[in-house]
């Protein structure tokens, strides 16, 4: 559910933010969620978007509040061991919520939190039914037609596709070893059948729907001013200068690459898995 705020301030007038209602609060009078487990958590170091020498690779980043990193198992590998999901938790490092899981043995781990995912739910990584919303298993044993997220690319390598707020995947046909899955892209692709994944789509859909009101809560998240390219100088970019305004006919980065449209992937990558390009209609 989506918040519009009132207009009381400059930086209210646009504001709308989701209100978290999916997420655990202990105590409903003070609206306070529950704390991250510690054992869970390790130090976040912000790089500012330099690399090890020290240089910019990646423009407009510093700042922002401090964070923690939440360990996330993505890999889903503690097979035939049921879990309790104690908590639904705010993730500051992803768009996503994350569910806390208490195993059988003791163990605690966060997964991320699919959508309709409930405190007390039983979850499990295994090759038999039930087929319910944030259990996981391979591609082959899953029914056709089944809406997936946290995909593996190599089995056992951990899920890398599908884990924006709101995305999944739609699990098409199998056969010859290979899934074929329909990307939230609208990209058609093969997948290992022994890849696993997880039922259900990624929590948080209406993220895409936030306004964030102003310039200083982007500040508050590490992001920096974009300067565009037209109000610069001819020496600073190459859309830069001339009189008055001009619109920069060939969009182009600040290092004079193609850019909107042409094709930056590497010839070198095979293709022989995607099925449908994203752009084909």
């Amino acid at each position: 559910m989506l918040k519009k705020y009132r207009p009381c301030t400059p930086g209210t007038r646009q504001l709308v933010l989701p209100m978290h209602e999916e997420l655990t609060r202990p105590n409903k009078k003070n609206r306070a969620t529950v704390k991250p487990t510690k054992s869970l958590l390790l130090p976040k170091k912000r790089t500012n978007g330099r690399n090890n020498q020290g240089r910019i690779t990646c423009r407009h980043k510093g700042g922002g509040h401090k964070r923690q990193y939440r360990i996330v198992d993505f890999k889903r590998d503690k097979i035939n061991i049921p879990a309790k999901v104690a908590s639904i938790e705010y993730d500051p490092n992803r768009s996503a919520y994350i569910a806390l899981l208490y195993y059988a043995d003791g163990e605690k781990r966060y997964i991320l939190a699919p959508q309709n995912l409930k405190v007390g739910a039983k979850v499990q990584t295994s090759d038999k039914p039930p087929y319910h919303v944030g259990c996981c298993m391979m591609l082959k044993h899953m029914p056709l037609g089944s809406i997936v997220h946290n995909i593996e690319m190599i089995p056992e390598r951990g899920g890398i596709l599908v884990r924006g707020a709101g995305t999944s995947a739609q699990l098409m046909a199998r056969s010859g070893g290979y899934a074929t899955l329909r990307m939230p892209s609208g990209e058609v692709r093969m997948v290992n059948e022994s890849c696993k994944a997880t039922f259900g789509s990624v929590s948080n859909p209406e993220n895409n729907l936030r306004s964030e009101g102003k310039a200083g809560r982007n500040r508050w998240k590490g992001i920096r001013p974009t300067v565009r390219g037209t109000a610069m100088n001819p020496v600073d970019h190459p859309h830069g200068g001339a009189e008055g305004k001009s619109k920069g006919n060939i969009p182009q980065t600040p290092w004079a690459m193609f850019t909107k449209g042409f094709r930056t992937r590497p010839v070198s990558k095979s293709k022989k898995l995607i099925v449908k390009d994203r752009r084909k209609k």
